[in-house]
């Protein structure tokens, strides 16, 4: 019956430092439209920002900054996403690590957001 996610909603305190984030370490692109919330978009997929003070309807009952713990997957090699976070200046929290996703076996990473929301960057096994 479902086929797949189209966006997830994260709250977040600052707007702008959370988009700077995606858009330097994860390479999201930034989409502001007026009347709807600024969104980060990657593949097919996008993430709407709700800042706090400033949410749109409907929203979840007890939006909080810092509670979401969601996977992306890459085509690069872990160790390529590794060398840029480093780069960035970004800590890894654990990994590489193996993972059972939706699709069978990955390696995966984890890392924080600046609203502390948890990461997880993982690869398919070939």
């Amino acid at each position: 019956m479902i086929s797949h996610i189209d966006h997830l909603v994260l709250t977040v305190r600052s707007l702008e430092e959370t988009c700077a984030f995606y858009e330097r370490v994860l390479k999201f692109t930034r989409i502001d439209t007026p009347g709807r919330p600024t969104s980060l978009h990657f593949g097919t997929c996008k993430i709407n920002l709700h800042e706090i003070g400033h949410t749109f309807e409907p929203k979840s009952a007890a939006p909080t900054p810092g509670s979401a713990d969601f996977c992306l997957i890459t085509r690069e090699s872990i160790e390529s996403i590794l060398h840029h976070l480093q780069s960035e200046n970004v800590a890894v929290e654990l990994g590489p690590v193996e993972r059972n996703g939706a699709n069978g076996p990955m390696t995966s990473i984890y890392f924080r957001d600046p609203e502390h929301n948890l990461i997880e960057v993982s690869q398919y096994s070939v």
